[in-house]
Formats: structure tokens, C-alpha cells, sequence
């Protein structure tokens, strides 16, 4: 007997010839520094504080500022990897390792991730246990390895390190040859959403990171053509029409400058088109695929968080879509929240703790909280509203 098995799914893995190279387009792709585009001050600036990591010497601690899709992380990560190629041209020993704190927000879980990170790019047959040490422990394998390899010069890259539980990393890194933790010389460059991070470290650690303080402003229109242009080759030559780059960039512009926003739209762009078997990526499908490039940057915003914060994010959207208000108090909030709770079979946390919560998301920029006057004898109250829309969010959160 025939086997039509074969036959019958033999196209439900076709992809068309719409992309030529997908991977140009996804986000957290790094591509070769002459790939960055509009931000040749920048790279500078990274490249020197990294600058005397490549002949063996202390590379400088640096903060980075700016919106999201900025390019800081970027920025960063090619220069970091640039900086090791030159320093192997220089036939010095320069490492380093990239932590994204949004998905390692604890002490433990950062340390970890750093160790593993050194190992992997040492090549080094070392077992890092997932659990069952200590934070020191962990960072304790990444100064025994950095002396064992005989590493002159280690970079640690602590991407949105406001998203961190507490500073306790950032304090060892900078004090680790100080303290004769390492013979190598180490150095941090910290990223950071918020301009004002650095008010939050103690006096102790603030004294220790020297005053290099770069910050990354929004792309501008030009810019974010530019960018999309240098990905041009992602797509199979001729699938583009002339408008469809020009109008990525635009929309993308119109919500501050995010470079990260213009290369996911045109991302998506491609995929509706792959998906209904088209021939050409048109201004429409970019159109179409604005929502979802918003859906997917909202999901990442909210990456690593608990089910209540969703929850409560989720009570904030639905308050907002069935209401003409779109600031609420947290008590309006939380009744919400605690019934989306209830009707999942959860357990609800108290009043006070989803009060907190909303305000961490505030300080995150997802939600705006502000304090207001109640009147006569109310007193004041925390007011919230969602800093995207609404439709948005609940559709993110529903993919989530």
C-alpha cells in the first residue's frame, strides 16, 4: 500500500521566497559592527572605554542611558565583541560575558548567568550548577576561571540592570581586583531604560564606577530608514516595494525613535505576506503590521514578570477598554485584578502588595502612577494608567 503520509504534509513546512535571511530581522540578533548604523559617536564612546581592555589593561566602567530601541544593547554587544577580536590581534586576553537582567533579576540567578557565559566563551569543562550555591559561589567560578586562563582584562555587560533586586553584583565586580578577588582587571558597563539609575546605587558603590555616562537619544526618521535599508538583504531581492521601508520608518519614528519597533515591523511585514502566500511586501501589510510589531514590544516589556503583574496589567486594560476613564485607583484596580484572579482558581495577593507592584511597573515605564488629591477628608491616593493601548496590552497578554 502506498504511504500518502508523506504527500499529504509534504508543503506545511515551505517558507516561500520572501526572506532571504530572517536572522537580520530578529531581535536580539548581532550583527558586524559596520551593520550599526547611526550611532558612529556612540561606538566611539564604548570603544574607547574598552579601548585599553585590548592591550591588556583595565577597560573603564561605563553607564548607558536611553529609550528603548536605542541601540544601546546593540551598540554594546558589537563593540565588546570587536574589542575581543582586536585584543586577539594584539595577543592579549581580553573576555567578557552579556547578562540580560530582565531575565536574571536575582543576585543568584545574574552570577550564575555570568559564570556560565565566561565558560561558554572560554570553551572551559566546567560544571556551573543551576542551583544549590551561593551568589559569591558562582562569581567565585568566574574569578577562579578569569586566573586559571590567564585572562589580563574581563568585561561584564549588566543590560537593564534597574531591573536587578539589589546591587550586590555590580558592588563585587567593581571592587574584585580591590579586594584580590582577581588578578585580572574588570570592568562593567551597565544599561539602563532609566536616566536616573544611578541616584539609586549607595554612596559605597556609586564611589567605586568612575563618571563615564553615555546617553543614546531616539533615532530620527533618516535614521531608522537608514537602519532598515542596511537589512534590506534580509528580504529576497525584489519583494520589497519602493514605500515599504520609508513607511516603517515613519511609524516607528512617531513612537520615539525605537530602531527595535522599525526592524519588527518590517519583519512582521514579511511573515503576513509569507503567510498568505504572496509575491510582494506592500505599505499595507506594513500597516497591518504595526499592531503586531507593538504587541511583540509590549511582551517583551513584561518578559520575566510574575502572573500577578500581568493579572494587574491585564485589570488596568480591561478597566480602560469598558470605561471612559483611563487613570484609575489602585483599589479599582485591584477589585478587578483579584476577580481575574478568583476566576483562574489562583490564590490573590493583598491590596498593599499589588499597590507595590504597580508602582515597580511605573518606575519600569509601562504604567504611569501618579499621587492625587482626594478632596475633603479622602486624602491623596495613587492613580494608574497604562502608557500604551489598551488593545495592545490585552492582546499581548492573551499571547502570554
Amino acid at each position: 500500500m502506498e504511504d500518502s503520509s508523506k504527500s499529504d504534509f509534504d508543503d506545511i513546512f515551505e517558507t516561500g521566497d520572501i526572506f532571504a535571511d530572517r536572522e537580520l530581522l530578529r531581535v536580539g540578533h548581532v550583527p558586524k559592527l559596520n551593520r550599526v548604523v547611526g550611532r558612529d559617536e556612540e561606538v566611539r564612546e564604548v570603544g574607547s572605554a574598552l579601548g585599553p581592555a585590548t592591550q591588556g589593561g583595565p577597560p573603564e566602567t561605563i553607564i548607558i542611558y536611553g529609550k528603548t530601541g536605542t541601540g544601546k544593547s546593540l551598540v554594546t554587544r558589537c563593540t565588546t565583541r570587536e574589542a575581543h577580536r582586536k585584543a586577539l590581534e594584539n595577543s592579549s586576553s581580553f573576555q567578557y560575558s552579556y547578562i540580560d537582567c530582565s531575565d536574571y533579576q536575582t543576585e543568584a540567578k545574574a552570577s550564575r548567568e555570568m559564570a556560565q557565559e565566561l565558560c561558554e566563551n572560554l570553551g572551559a569543562d566546567v560544571n556551573v550548577p543551576r542551583v544549590g550555591i551561593a551568589s559569591s559561589d558562582y562569581r567565585d567560578i568566574v574569578w577562579e576561571l578569569l586566573d586559571e586562563h590567564g585572562i589580563e582584562s574581563y568585561v561584564v555587560i549588566l543590560d537593564e540592570i534597574d531591573k536587578l533586586e539589589n546591587n550586590e553584583i555590580l558592588r563585587s565586580l567593581s571592587r574584585a581586583r580591590e579586594s584580590g578577588k582577581s588578578d585580572a582587571h574588570v570592568g562593567v558597563i551597565c544599561i539602563s531604560n532609566k536616566i536616573g539609575y544611578r541616584d539609586r546605587l549607595n554612596e559605597r558603590i556609586d564611589s567605586s564606577l568612575q563618571d563615564n555616562e553615555l546617553f543614546f537619544h531616539p533615532y530620527d526618521a533618516n535614521q531608522l530608514r537608514n537602519i532598515l535599508e542596511n537589512r534590506r538583504d534580509a528580504f529576497t531581492e525584489g519583494v520589497l516595494e519602493s514605500d515599504v521601508i520609508p513607511k516603517a520608518a515613519a511609524l516607528a519614528a512617531q513612537e520615539h525613535g525605537d530602531a527595535r519597533k522599525a526592524v519588527d515591523i518590517l519583519y512582521e511585514a514579511g511573515r503576513l505576506v509569507e503567510k498568505a502566500g504572496d509575491e510582494m511586501v506592500t505599505v499595507e501589510h506594513v500597516d497591518d503590521a504595526q499592531t503586531k510589531a507593538e504587541v511583540n514590544r509590549f511582551r517583551e516589556l513584561i518578559s520575566g514578570t510574575t502572573p500577578h503583574v500581568k493579572h494587574a496589567l491585564r485589570a488596568l486594560a480591561l478597566l480602560t477598554e469598558n470605561t471612559t476613564q483611563d487613570t484609575f485607583r489602585t483599589h479599582k484596580i485591584y477589585e478587578t485584578y483579584k476577580r481575574l484572579v478568583q476566576q483562574e482558581g489562583g490564590d490573590v495577593l493583598s491590596e498593599d502588595r499589588i499597590y507595590r507592584l504597580l508602582k515597580e511597573q511605573s518606575f519600569l515605564g509601562i504604567i504611569e502612577s501618579n499621587h492625587t488629591g482626594g478632596g475633603l477628608g479622602e486624602g491623596s491616593y495613587l492613580e494608574h494608567r497604562l502608557l500604551g493601548d489598551s488593545q495592545v496590552v490585552t492582546q499581548a497578554l492573551t499571547e502570554e
